[in-house]
């Protein structure tokens, strides 16, 4: 964990409340995709986790969802503007573990952190599979990025508006050899329960430091109980212990 400056570069809409924010500034704190920053918002007492999507040389790329007060107040940022983060929080996510076809799944604001997963893992010469979630169309976002990056990309929306109608357990390929997931957690208990495979799963939930030393965060595991923000957000599918 390292306390960060960032300088705003940009600030714009991608959906009618999801924004992509970019940040200059040190990002040698981030070791893997996955990892998440903790964002001091001006009058606001706890800081806001926004999942990493993209990494290059000293820019930083965040996709949040207007949610709250304090994804609102991120909103009206303009570029000039600076902001204090706590960078490089988190385990990410294990490339190690990927083989040769691995499939990336997410849903809604899940989807951010899986960008810089896929270019890492198609950098590496991997057939990368992407399937993306949305409730409808005008929540769709990053298909064409993915898709740039050399992905096979599927996209569902539940009311059938754009690809596939349903869910991203709709939209499985055949067969992959690990996949790694982030979204709501009831797609993650969907997907766990679809996909054969082993897979990595990140869970979104509300934080109050952000580094594990609250304990306001945790989720259920066969080794006991564990701090999202600190132990995860990614856990191994086998040590989840779900809730019915």
């Amino acid at each position: 964990m390292k306390q960060t400056i960032y300088t705003i570069i940009d600030n714009a809409p991608l959906t009618a409340d999801v924004s992509r924010m970019v940040l200059w500034g040190d990002v040698s704190a981030f070791t893997a995709p996955g990892q998440f920053v903790n964002l001091l918002i001006d009058g606001l007492y706890l800081r806001r986790p926004i999942s990493v999507c993209d990494l290059a040389d000293d820019r930083l790329t965040l996709i949040y969802k207007v949610v709250g007060q304090g994804t609102e107040k991120m909103r009206q940022m303009r570029p000039g503007e600076t902001i204090d983060a706590l960078s490089g929080l988190g385990n990410g996510y294990d490339l190690t573990l990927a083989g040769e076809k691995p499939l990336l799944l997410g849903g809604g604001v899940g989807v951010p952190p899986l960008y810089l997963l896929a270019k890492k893992l198609i950098a590496q010469g991997k057939a990368v599979s992407v399937r993306l979630g949305f409730n409808t169309a005008a929540e769709v976002f990053y298909e064409d990025e993915f898709r740039a990056l050399g992905a096979d990309v599927r996209v569902a929306t539940v009311d059938g508006s754009h690809g596939q109608k349903g869910f991203v357990t709709d939209i499985l390929p055949e067969e992959c050899s690990h996949y790694f997931a982030c979204g709501p957690e009831p797609m993650l208990k969907a997907v766990h329960r679809a996909v054969q495979s082993d897979g990595q799963l990140s869970f979104e939930a509300r934080m109050g430091c952000g580094f594990g030393a609250c304990m306001g965060c945790t989720c259920e595991t066969i080794a006991g109980y564990k701090r999202i923000c600190k132990d995860g957000p990614v856990m191994r599918k086998g040590e989840i212990l779900w809730k019915d």
